[in-house]
This record gives C-alpha cells, structure tokens and sequence, in this order.
C-alpha cells in the first residue's frame, strides 16, 4: 500500500509540476536531498513551461511568506496557474489579491467566522460526522473517503455560506473535479466546466440573497459589502465564494482521509488517542501537519531580493513546498514520525501571513471532532486495499481508503 520512493538522483529530470508525479509517487527522499544539499533549487524549463524556484525548507518558506514587499500572489498561488501566464481571478479573489484591496475583501470575509456562527457550525458538524462514523461501521468495509471524509468538510463550508441542503452534493462532485482529478488523463475541460458550475451557482444564489442585511452567511456578507465606496462586483463576489468553497472543502477533506489513514498505520497513537492522553487541539494540529492537504504555494517576485542568501530576480515564479517544509528536522524533531502530542508544531498547512488560509479555525474544528467521534465509536480500525490518490500538483489526499471500522 505504498508508492514508490522516486530516487533523488533523478531530481534534474523531474517536472514537480505535474500531477501525475505527485499521485504516483512518494517524494519524501527528493524532498529531503534538496533540504540538505540544494535547499533554494532552480526548477529548469520543461517544454513550454518556464523555469521556477523550489525552496524546501521551513524557513524560506517563511521567509517568502512574510515578505509581502516582495512576492505577490496577484500572478497566482500556485504552479498550475503561475506557470500558465496568471490567475484569472487575480486583484478579484482573496487568495490572488493584494494591497488594501485584499484586506478590505479579508475583513469582510471574517464576519463570517464568528463565535456564534462557529458553536452552531461545530454542533452540526459533529452530529454528522456521528452519523457518518456509524454508518460506516454498520456497512463493515467502507470507502473512508466517499462515505465520511467528503461529506464533513462539505456541510462545513455550506453551513458558512448557508447554501440549501438540497445542492451540497452537487457542488462536491463540482469540487472535487475543479483542481484535481480521480485519473491521470482527464481532459482540461472537465476542471473547467466544474469551475464555471460553481461560478454560476453562486451567482444565482448571491442575486436571491441582495438587501438581505439581516444575515451573517457568506454570501449574504459578500452581496451586501462595499469595497471602498462601491458595492462588491458581481465578478468578486462570484470568484470569492468560488474560493472559500474550494478551500474550505479540500483541505478538511484531504486531512480528514489521510488522518484516518496515520492512525491505522501508527497504532501507538490510535491508542494514545483512544486513551485521552493527548488533547484534540493538539491531535488535529499533528493531523495538518502531517497530512499536508496543499502541497505548495506559489508566489511571484515584485523586484529583485534574495531569500536567505539566494538571488531572485524581480519576475520570477517561487514555490514554497509545504510538504517539505512540514518535515523539516529543523523545525520538528524526529519529523518523520506521526505524534499526536507534538509541542510545539509550527507546521505551514495554512501557509502564513497574510494570506494565511481564512478557513483555518473551520478546518481544525472538522479534524477536532472528526477525531473525538473516532475515539468514541470505533475500538480499531485497519485498511482493507489499496487507496488512490488525487492527481493534483496543488492538493495532497486519496480519492479512495477502503476501511473496516470496528465499533466501541
């Protein structure tokens, strides 16, 4: 049940920005050459695609993080959209704006992650994820991913937006086809379609909810809002809500999957955990850490800088690899090892800064309660076939864990 370790000779021949590399493969060893010996790595060109920066440890990673100043998000976030001359969406969502632009979208945006909104969201995640655990139990051999972990992150970010019961299963299957794929040879346009659907959803459903004031949902704040002295344009607010369902949904999703999978391979911890000795809080951070639900971030340089020692001229592309820099033995000792108790974990998950992940504290609950459920209903767990990963250069998680879950 494990990939094959890519030799890290073959570093100069790989193109880290291909999915099929990433779904196919175990990168740990690559990963842990260019930490030692070639930590800020010039990417060549492959083809068409331009050159760009691979920088593996934590702190370059937080390095390009903090400096605003000089890396801008404004060409896109990530390789896929970095590589292919920008982000349609750039100065428009979030996650690919900056400036005063992107704090006003950001202040607007945390409304809705209030307290209030907060306890009622996590009560409701948690009485599914109840009913979800159960109902895999009862089935005796389960698909984790299909039959749990796709539904808990889904009902969190609908809740936020409030969006009808009666569409969320249709915007999973729209998700989970926007920045990855179940098969190596997908055609562009299935990622596409799913994008514009989720688009126009919105759209439709943000027109329904204008001068409704009385409201703290998502797109009840976004359809309200002024940006400056003008209301949000319908293109912002579309793009926007297109971004925190994105996100909002894969990176529970995929900790959520790949949580249930360390546990089984690690029994010392499922037991720690079954025992209570280590706290939730603490548990789910170790579970982001070690899940690593965004392989990457992207960036690109305003002007000429250098990155603890290292030249990058104004232009370039940069990437920050989290999966990496999760790793690093710099930063965490014995970094290879799932420890639900680890203190401290300055783990990048979320990335960092300013555009640190707005869905964060949303992401910790699902992963809080998807394992307090576990500890409560299940006695042991064990993988029963091979699991299947996305094909994504961006996101990290299976499409597929059949499980056996054995009830408390």
């Amino acid at each position: 049940m494990t990939r094959p370790v890519v030799n890290p000779d073959l570093l100069d021949s790989l193109d880290l920005a291909d999915p099929v590399l990433h779904a196919e493969n175990e990168l740990s060893e690559v990963w842990r050459r260019l930490r030692e010996e070639r930590p800020h790595y010039w990417h060549p060109p492959k083809g068409d695609q331009p050159g760009f920066w691979v920088f593996t440890r934590h702190a370059d990673a937080m390095t390009v993080y903090k400096a605003k100043e000089y890396f801008t998000t404004e060409g896109g976030n990530a390789l896929a959209t970095l590589l292919t001359g920008g982000d349609s969406a750039s100065g428009s969502m979030l996650a690919v704006t900056d400036g005063e632009k992107h704090t006003q979208l950001r202040n607007v945006l945390n409304a809705a992650f209030s307290p209030r909104r907060l306890k009622t969201i996590r009560d409701a995640i948690r009485a599914t994820i109840d009913d979800l655990i159960l109902g895999a139990i009862e089935k005796g051999e389960s698909d984790f991913v299909h039959d749990v972990s796709a539904s808990v992150p889904l009902g969190a970010i609908c809740g936020l937006m409030d969006v009808p019961e009666a569409d969320r299963r249709h915007l999973l299957s729209l998700t989970s086809h926007a920045w990855s794929s179940d098969y190596a040879d997908a055609p562009p346009q299935e990622s596409w379609e799913a994008k514009s659907e989720i688009l126009l959803y919105f759209a439709d459903l943000a027109h329904t909810r204008r001068g409704s004031n009385d409201s703290d949902d998502v797109v009840s704040l976004l359809a309200n809002c002024h940006v400056g002295d003008k209301p949000l344009s319908d293109a912002d607010l579309m793009s926007n809500c297109y971004g925190l369902m994105i996100g909002g949904d894969e990176t529970g999703r995929h900790a959520i999957s790949g949580g249930m999978q360390a546990l089984i391979e690690w029994p010392d911890q499922w037991q720690a955990l079954k025992d209570g000795t280590v706290g939730l809080d603490t548990a789910a951070n170790e579970v982001l850490r070690w899940t690593v639900p965004s392989l990457h971030g992207g960036r690109m340089a305003t002007g000429d800088t250098t990155v603890n020692g290292q030249q990058v001229k104004k232009g370039d592309i940069v990437s920050v690899w989290i999966s990496s820099a999760n790793r690093d033995p710099e930063v965490f000792a014995d970094p290879d090892r799932f420890v639900l108790d680890r203190k401290p974990n300055k783990h990048l998950t979320f990335a960092f800064g300013s555009h640190i992940c707005l869905g964060h504290t949303l992401a910790r609950i699902e992963v809080e309660e998807i394992l307090d459920s576990l500890r409560t209903h299940v006695a042991s767990a064990e993988q029963t076939g091979e699991e299947s990963w996305i094909y994504s250069s961006i996101l990290h998680g299976m499409s597929s864990l059949p499980v056996k879950l054995t009830p408390a």
